[in-house]
């Protein structure tokens, strides 16, 4: 057989990624140029995907491999020319180093596309400022695309493009491209997109750029105005601005250690409030004054502002176990609660809560943003605490939450994108909303127990060795010191192995699983959410008569029972009275309970059956008439007087009883009344241990059911009548316990 000629890699790529010159009209062709020129005003970036790193090796042959794709080929060429060894070379790496299960036919190029891709990320990252790099950002977006068809036969099939967005007349809230270039470069430009799979499958191989627990909603905040598909415009603006956080947070480390006196671990998160028109008001009691509020991965950092410089800063810790509490609060002026602009902080190192007012004219991003951070920063130590995390396990997981704040910072400064429930970019927090949440923080539990701590640095070899050994590290510390946040943990590492982070290639991990499960639980969360707010209705008198409603059955009950105690019909009040004594006396009344749930059961089952597949009927409800603002409060003051008489009522009844058990004593003139009834009472009392005691129960139940049920008799009537007067003439003679109200005193006030 013949050997094929081997190409240069660069006519090889133009060849997969040329565009045939087919014969157009004139008019086509004017029409396609003025396209051209608009594309050009917004995509000034170099497009050809043939472009490689500086490499020594650039000399290297590329032989293309007949199960991939063209695309995948290009990809699988440039990672051989990263890893400085030959497309056949990785190849054979693939066939030996693999068990046979990733390696079947169907799922053949596409295993092989990501042995090469993860291995090529794995030394592409270990270079320095690597994010700034173009062709980094072009050869990972392209891995997406060949992902999504790795082989000839997938080749086929389209790709799809990225279609136009079309406003919706209300453009702020559809979108935050909004009045932006990128907007406008997405509408003209008909380059090929990406869907969410391959993203979150590509996209944590490289772990500063993607989280697994987080992707799908980083693919969500990426893709809101493009129909859920990824451009290159978008992924490339979200990688530099990732850079961009990268470098300014470290910028920010050198400039604060000193005057903050960080610890060795510390790293500086975001800073607020240098800017003048954007001040931080730090709330104690009654006082406030601006400063700069400082979040590192272990405190939050508040200098006052003095006479032109930061006075000494006031650390808040959030490493230690001192019961924190970070939470949205109101304040203003004076300690007046009237600005919902402040994130409060709370735990026993401190006397008062400390309120961080981040003001501006409207919404309360800027606090909304803060409270997320903070409370990440919280519940990664929280997480650490609880699973008894060691020092290596600890460095993975702050290392992890700060990547997921550097990512979070990225999205929003560069799409102005503010995270919502079930949308947060921050893994630990995100870990806390979802449905089985914990199940995905035990799973990384489980994955972190295998990281260890390694200080030998490792040559990497220009060929592949299959025969070393794995040596597993902390990925997240890894990718922070490959940017310049040094930790004493790991000083110098090599991850020499197959798992690149949390992907593997050809297999799901664990970690996936479980986010996987925990978004299916999500989906169906939102859909009952969704038909829980169809149905929410305003006004106290529309839910009054929606509740009214849904209750029918249990009121008909109620009042025809009612009905009868009321003994206005006596054969049927008769007849219901032998029968429940006959059940009593039979002892059915213990089947009672369980005959209703088996009852409800039964309807339930007999919809579900008979009705499958036919859909619910709306509950129809007759609306009370309309009532204006002020008719509403009116009848809400109504609501609420009733209730505080309610209230009222109750704390007498607690407070006389009080005073017959303890046997206060009473004022002089109800001395002797008083000592009568708590005798008498008492005596009730052992009267009522005694009947318990020796009488079986249900005897006392059937005592007590005749008793209450034959109270409206007509020859009981007046006898009853008479003993409930007296009961209740006695209740009243009863005196109440006293209470005394005493008013909490003024804290010392802040000068």
């Amino acid at each position: 057989m013949e050997s094929e000629p081997e190409t240069d890699v660069e006519s090889e790529t133009e060849h997969f990624n040329g565009i045939s010159n087919k014969r157009m009209s004139p008019w086509e062709s004017f029409l396609r140029n003025q396209q051209d020129s608009i594309r050009s005003l917004f995509n000034r970036r170099n497009r050809p995907s043939s472009a490689l790193p500086p490499s020594p090796q650039n000399n290297l042959s590329f032989k293309p491999i007949p199960q991939l794709s063209p695309l995948a080929n290009s990809v699988v060429a440039r990672s051989s020319q990263i890893l400085g060894v030959s497309t056949h070379e990785l190849q054979h790496a693939f066939d030996s180093e693999l068990p046979l299960s990733v390696k079947e036919l169907l799922t053949y190029a596409r295993n092989l596309l990501e042995f090469c891709s993860f291995k090529a990320l794995h030394k592409f990252t270990a270079t320095p400022n690597y994010l700034n790099d173009k062709h980094f950002r072009r050869l990972t977006y392209d891995m997406m695309l060949a992902w999504e068809s790795p082989s000839v036969e997938s080749d086929d099939n389209e790709t799809p493009k990225c279609r136009r967005y079309e406003a919706n007349g209300d453009e702020d809230e559809g979108s935050f491209f909004y009045s932006s270039s990128t907007n406008m470069a997405l509408q003209v430009d008909d380059e090929k997109t990406v869907g969410l799979e391959a993203f979150s499958r590509i996209a944590p191989a490289c772990v500063t750029v993607a989280d697994i627990i987080t992707v799908h909603n980083l693919f969500s905040a990426l893709t809101v105005s493009s129909e859920n598909r990824l451009h290159f415009l978008v992924y490339d603006k979200y990688i530099r601005f990732l850079d961009k956080v990268l470098k300014n947070s470290k910028n920010a480390l050198a400039a604060c250690s000193g005057n903050l006196q960080l610890a060795e671990e510390e790293i500086v998160l975001d800073v607020d409030g240098t800017i003048p028109t954007q001040p931080v008001l730090q709330h104690i009691g009654m006082s406030a004054w601006p400063g700069r509020l400082t979040l590192t991965n272990y405190a939050l950092y508040f200098e006052p502002l003095g006479v032109g410089l930061y006075e000494k800063a006031i650390r808040y810790d959030l490493g230690t176990d001192m019961k924190q509490v970070i939470k949205p609060d109101l304040t203003g002026p004076l300690g007046a609660r009237l600005f919902d602009k402040a994130v409060m902080y709370k735990s026993t190192s401190v006397a008062e809560p400390v309120y961080f007012e981040f003001p501006e004219f409207k919404a309360n991003f800027r606090r909304d943003y803060w409270l997320d951070i903070s409370l990440e920063v919280l519940r990664s130590h929280q997480f650490i605490r609880k699973y008894y995390l060691k020092e290596a396990q600890k460095s993975e997981v702050l290392a992890r939450a700060m990547l997921g704040v550097f990512r979070y910072r990225a999205v929003k400064e560069a799409f102005k994108f503010f995270s919502s429930n079930y949308k947060t970019l921050l893994t630990f927090s995100l870990a806390e909303t979802l449905p089985r949440g914990d199940m995905i923080l035990e799973t990384l539990t489980n994955s972190l127990t295998y990281l260890t701590a390694v200080s030998i640095k490792r040559d990497i070899p220009g060929t592949l060795d299959t025969k070393r050994q794995p040596v597993l590290s902390p990925p997240s510390v890894v990718a922070l010191s490959s940017h310049g946040f040094k930790s004493k943990c790991v000083a110098n590492v090599y991850e020499e192995t197959i798992a690149v982070g949390d992907i593997r290639v050809g297999e799901i991990s664990p970690l996936e699983v479980a986010v996987k499960q925990s978004l299916n639980d999500t989906g169906k969360v939102a859909a009952a959410q969704a038909t829980v707010d169809q149905v929410k209705v305003e006004g106290i008198d529309t839910n009054a008569a929606v509740m009214k409603e849904l209750l029918f059955p249990l009121i008909e009950l109620a009042i025809r029972l009612r009905h009868l105690t009321l003994w206005k019909d006596f054969c049927k009040s008769t007849l219901f009275l032998i029968l429940s004594c006959y059940v009593i006396i039979r002892g059915w009344i213990q089947y009672l309970v369980p005959s209703i749930f088996m009852f409800t059961a039964i309807v339930m089952l007999w919809h579900r059956h008979f009705r499958k597949g036919r859909p619910l009927e709306a509950f129809i409800i007759t609306a009370p008439p309309n009532k204006n603002a002020v008719e509403q409060l009116l009848t809400l003051q109504e609501a609420i007087t009733q209730f505080e008489s309610l209230i009222q009522a109750g704390n007498i009844v607690l407070l006389k009883m009080r005073a017959l058990l303890l046997a206060l004593l009473p004022p002089v003139g109800i001395l002797v009344v008083y000592f009568i009834a708590t005798e008498k009472v008492a005596m009730f009392m052992v009267f009522i241990a005694a009947v318990f005691a020796f009488v079986p129960p249900k005897y006392i139940f059937l005592v007590v059911f005749v008793e209450g049920y034959t109270r409206a008799m007509p020859w009981r009537r007046e006898s009853s009548a008479r003993w409930i007067r007296r009961l209740k003439e006695w209740w009243v003679r009863i005196p109440a316990a006293p209470v005394q109200l005493i008013k909490p005193e003024e804290s010392k006030k802040r000068r």
